[in-house]
């Protein structure tokens, strides 16, 4: 699992100011400004390969890990859900506060029914929030978190939060962001 074009890629992102916080701006973390298809297909790979999708239903938060649940059910053959950032109300839609390092929003949860088995699919953790949010959810309707997949980890708190959401977190690549630079570690 080398990720060279993805580590590469990674290195080259330009990072902007979002008060405190330093963002990187990335084509896998962002879709933007163009996604090469290789470098996709080098993540999706390498997730496919180091994740259980022995699951009823892939499940990605809104907007940036779709790409990746898309390429993730085309390639395991199995469905996606998608957490969404307005609320439908439908039945037994499941509302949640996401906080992360930069903004809080709420989001919503359809389609996933008591006693599903899922994998959960994102693009980057960072602080957690957004994990703990979907997690803490889902368990309180007895949802089983087979796995989570993630892209990138920007974090020196993964084991406090894998702690905190008692669930492993798998990451292809750790970077770290400071003085406007990115580091692939």
């Amino acid at each position: 699992m080398a990720l060279e074009k993805f580590k590469a890629s990674l290195a080259e992102s330009p990072v902007v100011k979002r008060g405190d916080y330093e963002y990187l701006v990335h084509p896998i973390t962002d879709g933007i400004p163009i996604v090469d298809p290789s470098v996709l297909t080098e993540v999706v790979d390498a997730m496919a390969a180091i994740g259980n999708f022995d699951c009823d239903v892939i499940v990605t938060i809104e907007a940036l890990g779709i790409p990746l649940a898309t390429a993730l059910s085309l390639k395991t053959g199995k469905p996606f859900n998608i957490v969404r950032k307005r609320m439908y109300g439908l039945p037994g839609e499941l509302n949640l506060s996401q906080v992360t390092g930069y903004s809080k929003n709420q989001l919503f949860v359809n389609g996933i029914k008591p006693g599903m088995r899922v994998v959960i699919v994102d693009d980057i953790v960072s602080t957690g929030g957004t994990l703990w949010a979907l997690v803490e959810s889902l368990a309180g309707i007895q949802v089983k978190i087979v796995d989570i997949v993630v892209a990138v980890e920007r974090t020196e708190k993964k084991a406090e939060i894998e702690r905190k959401i008692g669930v492993p977190i798998k990451t292809l690549v750790k970077i770290q962001v400071a003085d406007g630079k990115v580091t692939v570690l």
